[in-house]
């Protein structure tokens, strides 16, 4: 069965999204449906408004005109449980320097509301190429590392959806690899959404919103 057709789990609906700073209109009419299986791939130039939209699905941001809408199993997802339903890679997401990898994935596991496990939080961290680092600080991580270290911290609570904005940004040949399975694995079960100029990522989308064209 296609996956559009599937009733129930997790559905992700934007319907007619605009989004306007004062005279300045960054998005128009967006409107995009994806459920469990799919990847949703948000295209477009610098400044067209890509990491905007991918705010808006996070809740960090609200449009101007439309919505964006979360649905699991039909109905909408109560706005208290959005939080733990996001696992999010984002420029904008940031660590404190000066805990450690294990800190500061304690630290938000904690927040969440879970159980930090060690060895869970070990097989984390080598799982995303940081085995053995996870006591140095993240103050002295490169950024690559720090970019692993994010998808450690958005796949810790097993989230229905993942968003990824610049997923690929500051990796190495072997980091763009892992993320590559980290996205094949995870749409099997889950919706992902990413928001990329890379070619080779908007070809993995099952549904792409091309803005700017």
């Amino acid at each position: 069965m296609d996956p559009a057709e599937r009733q129930g789990g997790f559905e992700l609906i934007i319907d007619s999204v605009s989004k306007s700073y004062g005279a300045r209109r960054v998005l128009r009419d967006v409107t995009a449906r994806v459920v469990n299986g799919q990847v949703l791939v948000i295209a477009g130039p610098n400044g067209s408004g890509k990491s905007t939209l991918v705010k808006m699905i996070a809740r960090l941001a609200r449009p101007t005109d439309g919505r964006v809408l979360w649905k699991l199993d039909g109905r909408p997802l109560p706005a208290a449980d959005v939080r733990n339903a996001i696992g999010m890679v984002s420029p904008d997401l940031t660590f404190y320097d000066e805990l450690s990898a294990i800190e500061n994935l304690r630290f938000f596991a904690q927040v969440r509301g879970l159980s930090a496990m060690p060895e869970f939080i070990k097989s984390l961290l080598d799982r995303f190429g940081l085995g053995g680092r996870g006591d140095d600080l993240v103050g002295a991580y490169s950024s690559g590392m720090k970019q692993r270290l994010k998808y450690a911290f958005a796949l810790m609570h097993n989230p229905p959806l993942l968003l990824l904005d610049e997923p690929t940004a500051n990796l190495d040949e072997s980091g763009v690899a892992l993320v590559h399975d980290v996205i094949a694995q995870t749409r099997l079960s889950k919706c992902v959404v990413i928001a990329t100029n890379e070619p080779e990522e908007v070809r993995l989308g099952d549904v792409v919103i091309q803005l700017g064209a």
